[in-house]
């Protein structure tokens, strides 16, 4: 479950990835163009300390592009080339954004979630000390067989920003697909997803334990 606050981020998200996004390697649009939203999901941490949640955002005329984020209390330890920036909650306090793909409560997520279709949390907004639900903007799941067995994820061992960007968490490689749109051609176990743009689920993120993994793709 996601509970999320209403509450004001100085600066937003949005704000952040405008200043993040034009750095990325892989990215493709416009330095100065806003960022939109087009949609978004998240995943639980187990431990309910780190917020997990994976925007598909396009700058002015330029792709939809995928950026899995987490939020954290405090920093993470050794994340520094995967700070985003650091905001504001007007409820939490300060929080610390990252590029999900160097946090490793990002990693095992994913990997439940492909490997295991753990799929995507329920959202709760808190409202006057209520919990009422919303409905994500998108819907994701796992598809085709699940192996097995499924590793224990630890540590990410190394991170390939590049389009897709690959995480090496042990005995499992993810892939996150960065511009969507694209057949990357890559295998493996996927989630996909749909939205109100996508009348058609697409391929999403893959992988599975010991092999190269397969690519995500989204709402266009």
């Amino acid at each position: 479950m996601a509970l999320l606050h209403r509450a004001e981020l100085r600066p937003t998200k949005l704000e952040l990835l405008a200043t993040w996004l034009p750095g990325r390697p892989w990215f493709r649009g416009t330095d100065g163009d806003a960022v939109e939203r087009v949609a978004a999901y998240r995943f639980d941490d187990p431990a309910g300390a780190v917020g997990i949640e994976t925007m598909l955002v396009r700058s002015g005329a330029g792709p939809v592009h995928q950026v899995p984020l987490t939020y954290r209390g405090t920093p993470l330890d050794g994340g520094e080339a995967w700070l985003v920036g650091t905001c504001e909650h007007s409820v939490l306090g300060r929080r610390w954004v990252y590029d999900a793909c160097g946090d490793p409560v990002y990693a095992a997520a994913l990997a439940r979630a492909v490997l295991t279709d753990g799929a995507q949390a329920e959202e709760y907004v808190e409202v006057d000390g209520r919990r009422e639900h919303r409905a994500p903007s998108m819907a994701v799941a796992a598809d085709g067989p699940r192996p097995a067995d499924v590793p224990a994820i630890g540590p990410v061992d190394r991170v390939e920003d590049g389009d897709p960007t690959r995480i090496v968490a042990g005995p499992v490689e993810l892939a996150v697909v960065r511009c969507l749109g694209a057949d990357t051609g890559l295998t493996g176990h996927r989630l996909t997803g749909t939205c109100d743009r996508d009348a058609d689920p697409q391929p999403a993120r893959r992988g599975r334990p010991g092999a190269q993994p397969a690519a995500r793709r989204g709402c266009p």
